[in-house]
């Protein structure tokens, strides 16, 4: 690493750890001044709930289970099953303030093949879903690299992937000429309240300068965030709009009954939190997110009571009634007042049974809370610049859920065909003599070798050993990760002899004095950075299943 690459990585470790020492300042600071008050949520009992969602929750949509095509619930939830029946669903270790911690919901990624998603240090490795007329979803031998029970429910979520695609377009679509209408006339009322086009660009720039600021995952438990909310925009930009190609889901599973610590809700009083206040991460920028819930049947209660226990309970609650009125003096209006505000708060425990989507600005701590319970079968999108701007939370139901999470993750450096090419540019700087069986280095340049080096840590530290800590596990029910890992190893191996040629250069007193200097600088500063990490790694290494 070049002395400047050293003080762009050390600025970006500095800015990154400033970043973090804010974060949980401000958090402080909002608990401070919160003390023992809670910010008001509102749900969709509450007036003003719908008042609320369209001012400071617009990018929320709601999409309940009857709009989905006839039979793609049985499919999907069929699927869901039969991901967790075989094992599929696994936690993972992840890296939270320097610490391993395993996540309290069990996870998989299912995605387009080769695709990977890299969350609190840990990377996630797809499981290809099967979609029709494709290639990519065969081992090297030809056969197909999932059983055919994994196949139809890859299947299933892919034809679930597609819906959302063309659903999630066409309601960004209708809402944008809806928002653009009340636009004109909020205009025609009030002129020059509208952004003007220098303001739209200077936000985006800011917005893509806060992406950069912020590498870091938030963790699923913190109450942190992005800083401040900006307006809405009337539309999606040009270079965005387009882009609702989900190429993943996040499958997860969460039982509450299983889950035992799980946490009081610090702001709002809004419940236990399966899933703690947080922003989607390593996304495409604007990109959306659509979510499908699916909370699994409850197991029936009271089993020895029969049809006719119940009918004489109702009656006798009928005649406590009558006595309470005769014997009291009730007024038919009272006893309407006290039957609503019975209703009411049985309304408010059904919503507390079901798992909810909780959602709040990020800190801010005057804007009510939203929390939206989900139905089986419901979805729901997050679309424009919601998931930058606003956290979201999962609070939990009374039954176990599973969710599908699809998302457009930034896959510039995440993928399998990514990896390979920059594997192949290091070994081409590799000649074999075919009469000697020697090799030697094509190019010393040190340019050349500090790509060579940069590209050899890359593929060992962000890889092979994400592979082999935890990505490995899912071998056992889908083998298309399987050869490619093993010709990455060897790649790296040979990789690991070019270093071995380059120190040769190095110690070689034939070598050009001022040449073998800054060649040695070079090796100097990898293997420190490689040492540096492989000690984290040992330090890190458990015994994961």
């Amino acid at each position: 690493m070049k002395p400047r690459q050293r003080k762009q990585y050390f600025r970006n470790m500095k800015r990154s750890d400033d970043s973090e020492r804010e974060k949980r300042r401000k958090r402080r600071r909002l608990i401070q001044e919160l003390g023992e008050q809670r910010i008001p949520y509102l749900s969709p009992a509450d007036p003003g709930f719908q008042e609320l969602w369209d001012s400071s929750y617009a990018g929320l949509a709601l999409r309940q289970s009857s709009a989905l095509p006839d039979g793609l619930h049985e499919r999907v939830q069929s699927a869901l099953r039969t991901l967790q029946r075989r094992g599929c669903l696994l936690r993972d270790l992840v890296r939270v303030r320097d610490r391993d911690v395993f996540t309290a919901v069990s996870r998989a990624l299912v995605g387009q093949p080769g695709y990977t998603y890299r969350y609190l240090d840990t990377r996630l490795f797809t499981i290809p879903w099967h979609c029709e007329g494709e290639e990519g979803q065969k081992d090297e031998k030809d056969k197909p690299c999932c059983d055919s029970d994994l196949r139809d429910a890859c299947k299933a979520l892919w034809e679930l992937n597609q819906f959302f695609c063309s659903d999630v377009k066409q309601q960004t679509n209708a809402r944008g000429v809806k928002r653009s209408r009340s636009d004109t006339e909020n205009s025609e009322d009030t002129p020059g309240e509208g952004m003007c086009e220098e303001s739209v660009k200077d936000r985006l720039l800011e917005e893509k300068q806060e992406e950069e600021e912020e590498e870091e995952e938030e963790e699923e438990d913190s109450g942190q965030g992005c800083s401040h909310s900006s307006p809405p925009s009337s539309a999606l930009p040009p270079d965005v709009a387009g882009l609702v190609q989900f190429n993943i889901t996040l499958i997860n599973y969460m039982d509450p009954i299983a889950m035992t610590q799980l946490k009081e809700e610090p702001y709002y009083g809004m419940g236990k939190m399966a899933v703690g206040w947080h922003h989607d991460e390593n996304l495409v920028p604007l990109s959306p997110v659509a979510v499908y819930s699916y909370s699994c049947p409850a197991e029936p209660k009271n089993e020895g009571v029969t049809e006719k226990d119940r009918e004489g309970q109702s009656k006798e609650k009928e005649k406590q009634k009558e006595t309470k009125t005769e014997g009291e003096g009730t007024s038919k209006e009272e006893l309407k007042k006290e039957e609503g505000e019975g209703l009411e708060k049985e309304e408010v425990q059904k919503e507390k049974a079901c798992w909810r989507v909780g959602l709040k600005v990020a800190w801010d701590i005057h804007t009510p809370g939203l929390a939206l319970p989900l139905q089986s079968g419901d979805c729901y999108y997050m679309t424009d610049d919601l998931n930058r701007t606003h956290q979201h939370c999962v609070l939990a139901g009374d039954t176990a859920r599973f969710s599908s999470t699809h998302r457009v993750v930034q896959c510039c450096t995440g993928t399998l065909d990514y990896i390979q090419k920059r594997s192949s540019e290091a070994l081409e700087n590799l000649h074999t003599d075919p009469e000697k069986n020697t090799k030697s280095l094509k190019s010393l340049l040190p340019s050349t070798l500090q790509h060579i080096e940069d590209i050899h840590n890359e593929v060992e530290f962000e890889w092979l050993r994400q592979y082999w800590f935890q990505g490995r596990r899912f071998a056992r029910f889908c083998s298309w990760w399987t050869k490619p890992m093993e010709q990455m190893e060897k790649d790296w191996k040979e990789m690991e002899q070019m270093t071995q040629l380059l120190l040769a250069v190095v110690e070689d007193e034939n070598t050009a004095q001022e040449n073998r200097r800054e060649m040695a600088d070079i090796l100097l500063n990898a293997l420190s950075d490689r040492q540096q990490h492989r000690q984290t790694w040992r330090d890190r290494y458990v015994p994961v299943c």
